[in-house]
Order: C-alpha cells, then sequence, then structure tokens
C-alpha cells in the first residue's frame, strides 16, 4: 500500500501543470477565478482618457510608507482589510461592473492577485491586475500623485 502512495505522490510531483487555453497554468482543485492583467501602457492610457476605472493600490504598508507618490486617482487598501473595507465609502458605492485594477509592488504581483481573488468573490466582474505593479507603472512613466500622508 505504501508503494502505492509514494507512486502517485511521484507522479504527481513530475506532471507537467495542465494549461488552460490561454496558457495560463490552472488547477482543477482551485476554485478561484483566473486572473486577467492589464500592462502599464494599456492603463496609462485609461488614466490619461479619464477612462472610469478603479484604481486600488495593495501595496504593503512599509512598500507604500516609503515612496511618496502612487498611481494617479489610485486609493490605498491593505490587501487583509480589503474585504471589510468594501462594506465601506467609496468602495462600498463601486458599480460591480466598473473596471478595477489592482497592483502592488511584489515580485510576481502576489498581493495584488490576492485582492482580484477578493473583488471577484465579492462580486465584481471587470477586475485586472497590473502586469509588474508599481514598478511596472514607474518604467512605463505612468501619471503619479503623492500619497496621502499619515
Amino acid at each position: 500500500m505504501h508503494k502505492l502512495v509514494w507512486a502517485c505522490l511521484a507522479v504527481l510531483l513530475v506532471m507537467p501543470p495542465a494549461l488552460s487555453s490561454n496558457g495560463r497554468v490552472t488547477d482543477e482543485k482551485k476554485t478561484e477565478p483566473t486572473v486577467n492583467f492589464i500592462s502599464a501602457e494599456e492603463l496609462k492610457t485609461k488614466v490619461n482618457t479619464n477612462e472610469p476605472v478603479v484604481i486600488i493600490d495593495v501595496r504593503n504598508s512599509e512598500s507604500y510608507a516609503s515612496n511618496d507618490a502612487k498611481i494617479k486617482g489610485a486609493m490605498h487598501v491593505n490587501v487583509r482589510k480589503l474585504k471589510y473595507r468594501l462594506g465601506f465609502p467609496p468602495l462600498k458605492d463601486v458599480p460591480k461592473d466598473r473596471q478595477v485594477v489592482t497592483y502592488c509592488s511584489c515580485p510576481s504581483d502576489e498581493a495584488s492577485i490576492k485582492a482580484a481573488h477578493v473583488l471577484s468573490g465579492s462580486g465584481f466582474t471587470n477586475v485586472r491586475v497590473l502586469k509588474g505593479g508599481w514598478q511596472q507603472w514607474q518604467k512605463a512613466s505612468g501619471p503619479v500623485e503623492p500619497r496621502a500622508r499619515g
């Protein structure tokens, strides 16, 4: 019996991950929604043309505090408090079909992806993650504004 268990584990460890039709790795056991990304250039165009988009900065407190700026129009929300904050203005008043973009300064957009899952799980239907986050935004010379102090 133990040999069978070890054999099954070995197969799982060496089996290549399943890919969805768009080339993303999928895990059929997870029920988290697929994450859609937006490029810095695409978001920059939306911001510059005043397209209605809600931008949520989910950089951790240390990263946020160590920088004097944020993406123009973005609101900062701690990712761990996001679900709670959805019950209060201004997030409470955001239409569920409004385009929402999350960004962070994580190496692989981890906090942004987590925030996107929270938003999608709360009924938001048009959620995207800024690919490359804050670093990519700065490289693209996207519009910024001073962050709130305090």
